[in-house]
């Protein structure tokens, strides 16, 4: 499948973002969709990326979670979750390995998604 670059702008910034759906198990033995988003500025193309893996967390349908979950981020969730990127330090024009958010680095209140728990906490 071609990866399709989508463009994001509030606040006089433009980001580019991507997002690949997969699925994952998750510690309670449920298979999930996963989306990974990945964002760029397009003002600093050499900068420090944003990553972050969102679990679905809708429900189950009739042959489980992995079989019929159709989610996928807005525009709105991906701007939400830069918006909590920046506000916990993430600073896109910096060059440096990429921003991972997970749980540990709080919530950026996205419905329908989680971030995952893990050891790549913002910072």
């Amino acid at each position: 499948m071609r990866k399709r670059r989508r463009r994001l702008r509030f606040d006089g910034r433009e980001f580019l973002w991507t997002a690949r759906i997969g699925h994952a198990d998750q510690p309670d033995g449920t298979c999930r969709r996963v989306v990974s988003v990945r964002v760029t500025d397009v003002a600093a193309p050499g900068g420090r990326a944003l990553f972050a893996d969102l679990v679905s967390a809708s429900e189950p349908g009739p042959w489980g979670h992995c079989a019929t979950d159709t989610a996928h981020p807005t525009p709105r969730d991906v701007r939400l979750l830069v918006e909590h990127a920046l506000a916990v330090g993430w600073e896109p024009g910096v060059p440096g390995a990429p921003l991972v958010l997970t749980a540990d680095g709080g919530d950026p209140g996205l419905p329908g998604f989680r971030l995952p728990a893990g050891g790549n906490a913002p910072g």
